[in-house]
C-alpha cells in the first residue's frame, strides 16, 4: 500500500507558506487583518493551524502578498488537498487532535514510552484494557470506536515503504501487567515479533539504568521525506493534553533527549532477549 498524501500535512505546508509570504512582504498580523477586513485573531488562527482558509480568503491573502503565479498554483493546490478527508476523519469523535494526520506521512517515527506499549504495536485486547482503565464508567460503544481507530492506524506499517519505527520502552511499560497475564503475554509476543521487522528497532530502558533524560514522560518525534517543506514535529503526550512542538530549539532538545535514551537503553538484541524473559516470567 502506498503512502497517501495527508491533508493534515498539506494544511501545515499551507499555513507555513502563508506566514513566509507575510514575512517576505514585511507585514504584521494587524496590517494583514486591516487590509483584508478580518479580525487579527482570524489571521493568527490561520497561521497557527487552528482554522482553515476559504478559497476567497486565500485569494485575498495572495493578492495582498503579491504572490507569483507559481506560488498561487502551489498554494491553491495545497488548499484543495488540505480540504480532503483522511481516513481518520471518520473517527473524529474519538481522535481529538491532529496526531494521526501528522503520523500518516512520516518517514521516521521515534518514540519513548514510559507507561505502555505504543499504539502501533498494541494488540486489540491490550488496547481495550488500556481504554477501559481510563474511562470510568466505560461506554462500550465509545470503547469500540477507540479500538477501531487504533487498529486502523496500523495500516501505516503495511505501506509499500513503511516508516522507520524506533521505540525506546521504559521497563515499567514492559512489566506492567495490563489486562492480565494472558493479555500481557500476547502483547509482549507482538512486540518481540516486531523486533524482527527490518524497519523497526526496539530498545528497553531498564530500571537499573537509573535516572534518565525524559523522567517527565513520553514523547514522539516525527520526521518527513522533505524536511525543507515539512520540518520535524515533536508530540509530547500526557493524560491531560497533547503538545505539538515545532520550534527548532524544542525539536533539537527532544532529539538530543532521544539520543541519550537510546544510549542508556539495552541494545536491540539485548532488548529482544529481555522481553522474552519478562514474558516467560508471567503467570496466570
Amino acid at each position: 500500500m502506498a503512502s497517501p498524501a495527508s491533508p493534515t500535512i498539506r494544511a501545515r505546508r499551507l499555513r507555513r507558506e502563508l506566514r513566509r509570504l507575510r514575512d517576505q512582504r514585511g507585514l504584521t498580523v494587524d496590517e494583514v487583518a486591516r487590509e483584508v477586513g478580518w479580525h487579527r485573531a482570524k489571521v493568527i488562527r490561520i497561521e497557527q493551524g487552528h482554522s482553515g482558509v476559504a478559497v476567497d480568503g486565500l485569494r485575498k491573502l495572495l493578492d495582498l502578498y503579491a504572490a507569483s503565479p507559481e506560488e498561487r498554483d502551489t498554494l491553491g493546490g495545497l488548499a484543495r488537498q488540505a480540504r480532503q478527508k483522511g481516513w481518520w476523519s471518520s473517527y473524529g469523535d474519538v481522535l481529538h487532535d491532529d496526531y494521526v494526520g501528522f503520523e500518516a506521512e512520516a518517514t521516521s517515527i521515534s518514540t519513548f514510552q514510559s507507561l505502555y506499549i505504543p499504539g502501533l504495536l498494541q494488540t486489540e485486547q491490550y488496547a481495550r484494557a488500556i481504554v477501559h482503565a481510563g474511562r470510568t464508567p466505560a461506554n462500550p460503544d465509545e470503547v469500540d470506536r477507540v479500538i477501531a481507530a487504533r487498529q486502523a492506524r496500523k495500516v501505516l506499517l503495511t505501506r509499500d515503504v513503511p516508516p522507520k519505527l524506533w521505540i525506546v520502552l521504559d521497563e515499567a511499560a514492559v512489566r506492567r501487567v495490563v489486562g492480565g497475564a494472558e493479555v500481557m503475554r500476547a502483547q509482549l509476543t507482538r512486540v518481540i515479533e516486531a523486533c524482527q521487522l527490518p524497519t523497526v528497532e526496539i530498545q528497553v530502558l531498564p530500571f537499573v539504568a537509573g535516572a534518565h533524560a525524559s523522567m517527565g514522560g513520553a514523547f514522539t518525534i516525527l520526521d518527513y521525506a522533505q524536511p525543507a517543506l515539512d520540518p520535524t514535529i515533536v508530540y509530547v503526550d500526557n493524560d491531560t493534553n497533547t503538545l505539538l512542538l515545532e520550534e527548532d530549539q524544542q525539536v533539537t532538545r527532544y532529539k538530543l533527549v532521544f539520543d541519550h535514551l537510546r544510549a542508556k537503553a539495552l541494545d536491540p538484541d539485548q532488548s529482544a532477549k529481555f522481553l522474552v524473559r519478562v514474558s516467560a516470567e508471567l503467570h496466570d
